[in-house]
């Protein structure tokens, strides 16, 4: 991957896509391709930054309800923005983190309790792969990066790590990169938002004194348990990965095609 020559401030994960080596050793487009976190804490110095990276198009892939408990996305004047949210309101994971960030008792969720955090973002992943809305909105979402009019394309979620991140598998292996070098990127956040991470901890902390750190730091980290858990997903029900874009996903040869011509030199 190319160095990046730029950076967010308020958004410290941020990073574009370039240099990565895909389909018959073509590189991924320096540009094209930006993942962020959601783009409502960027400083006054991040938007002329932002500004020239020249997004053409913002996929949002948070909740409405998640959206109104931050600030809106700063962004450049007349840039698209599509929301395809993924997101699960049933599903432990999503509310025990809005909890914690609200500053309720998550110690009343006890389905997420009794199946331990690790456990259930793993199981968040392996929805990632089968519910039915977060297939209808990674679809499209696939399909808006393979049209040249939305490039450069920007994507997130709220902490730009987990849906953001299947996001840039489903790119990146459609791209033909190898997953030794998708597993490097997704695992980039750690190192990334380390600093974030501890501040939000430390707010936590300070919020809610009784709070159990080692059940909260797993829902701000990834790990390749969960990505593991989201590719043994893909075999289980498609048996590759090619299977899963084209039948999971409904990525057909002509959206492929696309996506290769345009995102890669």
């Amino acid at each position: 991957m190319s160095e990046r020559d730029w950076e967010l401030v308020g958004a410290p994960n941020a990073r574009e896509l370039g240099g990565l080596v895909g389909l018959d050793g073509r590189r991924v487009r320096p540009g094209v391709l930006i993942r962020t976190p959601a783009l409502g804490r960027l400083t006054d110095e991040d938007l002329p930054v932002l500004a020239k990276l020249g997004p053409a198009c913002v996929v949002d892939l948070r909740d409405r309800s998640e959206m109104t408990l931050g600030p809106p996305d700063r962004l450049p004047p007349g840039t698209r923005v599509v929301h395809l949210p993924v997101h699960d309101a049933e599903h432990p994971v999503f509310t025990y983190v809005s909890a914690v960030l609200l500053g309720h008792d998550p110690g009343v969720y006890a389905a997420l309790a009794e199946q331990g955090t690790p456990a259930a973002m793993a199981a968040i992943y392996r929805w990632f792969v089968t519910g039915e809305s977060a297939r209808a909105s990674f679809s499209a979402a696939v399909r808006l990066a393979a049209e040249a009019e939305n490039l450069p394309l920007v994507y997130h979620c709220t902490a730009g790590k987990d849906r953001t991140g299947w996001l840039t598998v489903l790119l990146l292996s459609a791209l033909g990169v190898d997953e030794a070098a998708i597993r490097e990127d997704y695992l980039a956040n750690n190192r990334l938002s380390e600093s974030l991470r501890e501040v939000l901890l430390e707010a936590m902390r300070r919020r809610q004194p009784a709070l159990d750190v080692a059940a909260v730091r797993p829902v701000l980290e990834v790990r390749e348990e969960y990505l593991d858990a989201a590719y043994a997903e893909v075999r289980r029900v498609h048996g590759s990965f090619g299977a899963y874009l084209r039948d999971g996903l409904g990525v057909t040869d002509e959206v492929l095609a696309a996506l290769r011509t345009n995102l890669l030199e």
